[in-house]
């Protein structure tokens, strides 16, 4: 059985958040509306609600999923090292479209996919988003289609993809961006974007002080 919670409504929001934490906790998805665009999510540190939520995107762990976070400080415990270059990324871009890959911190007790020791990790422009994630810790969040389908903008898009396989949907409207955030990958010798999205890689180039092309994947 599936519920929708109407979070523009002011006691609905209080319910649907209360009702979406307590889902996570218990191992179970949830959909839950991002700036970018709506997202699949449960709990990063549940490896059964991960493998539920590669299962209901009909997606591999060829392709890891990503992991938002509520704010600044949760990133340090994730990360085996928090760079300056990170540093600068999330101050500039976060709470916002950027995605950064870092290897993460020994020892974590998840397992996100074929990650090879990194982890992709976003704090989203969302009240609603960081609100729940205030709530239940990291949660493993990838955008809300079936693998292959556009990525949903609307709780309406995302139910008409999932269905009964996710019981609770938290309907914030519509998702400001519309697009996915970029991905910029920290864990080499040198910073390359992985996929151009929501911040423009003009941007990311001016903050780092580097040449954008330099950054492009070869």
């Amino acid at each position: 059985m599936r519920e929708t919670f109407d979070c523009l409504d002011p006691q609905r929001r209080e319910d649907g958040i209360r009702a979406a934490a307590d889902a996570v906790r218990a191992g179970h998805c949830v959909v839950l509306p991002t700036d970018t665009v709506y997202g699949i999510g449960c709990d990063a540190f549940n490896n059964d609600a991960v493998a539920t939520l590669l299962a209901t995107k009909h997606r591999g762990p060829d392709m890891p999923v990503p992991v938002l976070v509520g704010s600044w400080v949760t990133i340090q415990g994730l990360v085996r090292e928090f760079t300056e270059t990170a540093k600068t990324l999330v101050e500039a871009f976060w709470p916002g479209g950027l995605s950064i890959v870092v290897p993460e911190a020994p020892s974590l007790p998840w397992n996100l996919g074929d990650t090879r020791g990194t982890v992709l990790l976003r704090m989203p422009n969302q009240p609603l988003a960081l609100e729940l994630l205030q709530e239940t810790g990291p949660m493993a969040v990838s955008s809300a289609n079936i693998s292959g389908n556009p990525p949903a903008t609307t709780a309406t898009e995302a139910r008409q993809q999932f269905g009964d396989a996710v019981g609770i949907y938290l309907d914030g409207g519509t998702a400001e961006v519309g697009e996915p955030s970029t991905i910029i990958d920290l864990s080499r010798p040198n910073p390359v974007i992985l996929r151009e999205g929501a911040i423009p890689s003009e941007r990311i180039g001016e903050v780092l002080g580097l040449d954008p092309e330099s950054m492009r994947r070869k």
